[in-house]
């Protein structure tokens, strides 16, 4: 007799449904509750087709008459419905299967519900939703959720999946009384609420989530956010740093008066709060941010100038070469003199410079080490890492930053850090996804700057365009051309750097034009920085590469191609390439129509300030927190329902009651934090 086969141990696998859930992190039955409707539809009514108007969207029930495939003028489902008072409407499918010619068969009594239109033959619905129902059948209670999902996840399998994980999570109150707001309703309360509304519910309150059941939501996702922010500052707090004492008459009071120009009243107030953080034993934690142009790299130096002065080195990380290379110049141009050594590690360095240069670093005989995200390879190993210093680290990928974490995180000390951004965070903002940092501000450019006058043309004015460049030119001036392309692109009609580079050539007969993109070999991309910086390249065509770091005072017109596909912090950063001399600059968008409101959202901005503060606002208002510093959200935005640009006084709110509860409570806190962010406070803490 045969044995019986052992029992398998290979897990059954998941269907289409269920691996289309896992991709929208639909796992837990606390995800599934916590899934809300983007729009519901009104199934609780029955209208009679001769009620309906051109536009109505409503519901109606009748019998099917007629039910054929059509090939005029392409392959269609043609049904003709009639309801009980004889009156008959055409349903149209351009896409359909076998089940709908099923359900739709002739004599089949449907319930079909969409949006009227004047057709050649009367009314018609096209493509509307419908099924099978018996005489008689009862309508639906409550308005039908329309729930955010794919391709792979049909409606119906989707509302039976969140109705069950509706019922099986654990909705219990899990915050101390006195922490929800006075008028806003228990969870449990406002999610039954919001899956299934009354059909005599404001419409208008669910869509503009005004209602005390969305506020419930806002209030609980912003105290997640807050309560994961600050635990994650109070661990840090626990950690220890060297403590660095600023020396009268040391090496930051010989960098200062070593320097060409004085500091701004705002770099000098930033620098102090930076040295106060540094003379703790725990880390700084710090997010130094400013206008483009406002000196934020001497800023960098004068804090380096602490710490190495006491034995320990500092590594400078940016997230392009380019601009690891300028500030490698400007930092090499004020430190060397003093005696301090200065590496740079960068992805292109290689060989036996490389070799040296890491030896420089493990030795301590490098104070400074400034490069790209090279610098936290597992070979850069630090004899003394006492301060890291990163710049536009939103620009660094999400899984980089938890290795720059893990790799300062090596000896008994922590090294202290300061983050740098020349795109400043708008203050909402800076209160929920960035509670965890201390944040100083130069709020003030030095003096000289002159400001950018910024000008809109139509992509048919290239000729105007050009013109002016070449009068800039003949002036002994620079240009740059900014292009959001390198090469042709079938699927989008713009004109590449290549191309422009070629027209520039050819429309300026004996001048430099240089072109620079992000893949040029590095060593040709720094001769061409070299030619311009230096003045014998009086046009620069280039890709993005030149967005932050590029300092060339002579610069005065900035022409940026198709300014419509950029975002507008990006537009802003470009901007700020000009303007850093003397004499009056200029930045010229040129834009392709039609624009979509979006664009003309951030043209309008662009033309009506130059404020960098204003700009972030605008910027966070257009793109909402999830793009606006996107790295720091992985995958889905870590604020699903909140606005912050309405919801300001929910997050203050949500900030007293997270200090209370961290205080007072911190196993509820712990519990609130595991509820609504699960795995993704790692993402936060990067």
């Amino acid at each position: 007799m045969a044995e019986a086969a052992p029992p398998s141990n290979e897990k059954k696998p998941k269907s289409a449904p269920q691996r289309a859930m896992d991709k929208l992190g639909l796992v837990r039955d606390i995800d599934l509750a916590l899934h809300l409707p983007l729009r519901y539809e009104d199934e609780t009514t029955l209208v009679s087709i001769a009620s309906l108007r051109d536009g109505d969207t409503a519901q109606v029930e009748g019998v099917v008459v007629r039910s054929e495939v059509q090939f005029r003028p392409r392959r269609q489902l043609v049904v003709r419905l009639r309801d009980d008072a004889g009156d008959e409407l055409v349903l149209r499918f351009l896409n359909f299967y076998p089940s709908h010619q099923k359900t739709l068969a002739e004599g089949a009594r449907v319930r079909v519900r969409g949006e009227a239109r004047g057709g050649f033959f009367g009314l018609e619905m096209v493509h509307p939703s419908f099924k099978a129902v018996g005489e008689g059948a009862p309508l639906a209670r409550a308005l039908t959720p329309i729930y955010p999902t794919s391709a792979q996840l049909p409606q119906a399998y989707l509302r039976k999946a969140v109705a069950s994980g509706l019922m099986r999570a654990d909705l219990s109150e899990q915050l101390p009384p006195g922490t929800v707001p006075p008028g806003l309703p228990p969870l449990r309360e406002a999610l039954a609420y919001l899956h299934h509304p009354a059909p005599d519910v404001s419409v208008a309150a669910l869509e503009d989530r005004s209602h005390p059941a969305w506020q419930r939501l806002k209030f609980d996702e912003l105290l997640a956010q807050q309560l994961s922010q600050l635990k994650a500052k109070q661990e840090r707090e626990l950690q220890r740093a060297p403590a660095f004492a600023v020396r009268p008459g040391g090496l930051q009071e010989k960098l200062l008066a070593a320097l060409p120009f004085s500091l701004t009243e705002a770099q000098r107030r930033v620098v102090e709060e930076i040295a106060r953080d540094l003379g703790r034993e725990t880390p700084m934690h710090r997010l130094l941010q400013g206008d483009v142009g406002s000196g934020k790299t001497v800023v960098a130096a004068l804090a380096a100038a602490i710490a190495i002065e006491q034995g320990w080195q500092c590594a400078l990380m940016a997230p392009t070469e380019i601009l690891a290379e300028q500030h490698l110049r400007k930092l090499v141009g004020w430190l060397e003199p003093l005696g301090i050594r200065v590496a740079r590690l960068t992805g292109s360095r290689k060989g036996k410079a490389r070799r040296e240069m890491l030896a420089q670093v493990a030795s301590g005989e490098a104070a400074l080490v400034v490069g790209t995200h090279a610098v936290i390879q597992d070979q850069v190993e630090f004899a003394k890492l006492g301060l890291a210093i990163i710049d536009e680290q939103h620009r660094f990928g999400v899984q980089q930053r938890p290795a720059l974490r893990s790799k300062l995180q090596d000896g008994p000390l922590e090294p202290h850090t300061l983050m740098m951004s020349a795109t400043p965070i708008p203050r909402t903002l800076a209160m929920t996804l960035f509670a965890d940092l201390d944040i100083s501000t130069i709020d003030e450019l030095p003096p000289g700057r002159t400001p950018v006058v910024t000008k809109l043309f139509a992509d048919d004015k290239r000729e105007a365009v050009v013109a002016r460049i070449r009068d800039e030119v003949a002036a002994g001036r620079q240009v740059y051309w900014v292009c959001p392309l390198i090469e042709e692109s079938e699927s989008l009609d713009l004109q590449n750097a290549t191309a422009t580079h070629q027209q520039l050539c050819e429309a300026l007969p004996g001048q430099m034009v240089g072109l620079l993109h992000g893949r040029m070999p590095a060593a040709e991309k720094a001769a061409v920085m070299s030619l311009f910086s230096g003045g014998q390249m009086g046009v620069l065509v280039s890709t993005t590469v030149i967005e932050v770091g590029v300092d060339v005072p002579n610069a005065s017109l900035m022409v940026i191609e198709h300014a419509e596909r950029f975002g507008l912090s990006q537009l802003h950063q470009l901007r700020g390439r000009v303007g850093r001399g003397a004499v009056a600059s200029v930045c010229v968008l040129i834009y392709t129509t039609p624009l979509s409101d979006t664009a003309k959202s951030r043209l309008k901005a662009m033309i009506e300030t130059n404020d960098g503060f204003e700009i972030a606002r605008r910027d966070l208002e257009i793109r909402g927190p999830g793009e606006f510093f996107g790295a720091r959200q992985s995958g889905a935005p870590l604020l699903r329902f909140a606005d912050l640009a309405e919801d300001e006084p929910l997050v203050r709110l949500a900030r007293s009651a997270a200090l209370k509860l961290l205080a007072q409570h911190p196993q509820a806190a712990e519990r609130h934090v595991a509820r609504w962010l699960g795995s993704k406070t790692d993402y936060l803490k990067a």
